[in-house]
């Protein structure tokens, strides 16, 4: 049986991106900051805080510069098993 589904695909990546984007306002960071210390463009970070588009690698380079990588790292760390089969698949 699958879980229900809130939000779509395109508002959990916003949601995400207004996180990124409130750490880096706390911190005092202007996008054209985060873009000379994390090496990801000026476009890319003001597209990312509008419409939660970004790639993979343009994350990572931007949680690394926001002193916030172990978030990422730690992501799908601690995921249940859905049944009995995962468990059986994960030791094959």
């Amino acid at each position: 049986m699958s879980a229900l589904v809130w939000e779509t695909a395109e508002e959990l990546n916003q949601k995400l991106a207004d996180r990124v984007r409130n750490i880096r306002r706390r911190r005092s960071i202007s996008q054209q900051k985060l873009a000379d210390i994390s090496g990801v463009s000026y476009g890319s970070i003001k597209r990312f805080e509008q419409t939660g588009q970004i790639s993979l690698l343009s994350l990572t380079r931007i949680a690394m510069a926001l002193d916030i990588a172990g978030e990422l790292r730690n992501l799908f760390t601690a995921v249940p098993y859905q049944d009995i089969q995962e468990v059986i698949n994960e030791n094959k």
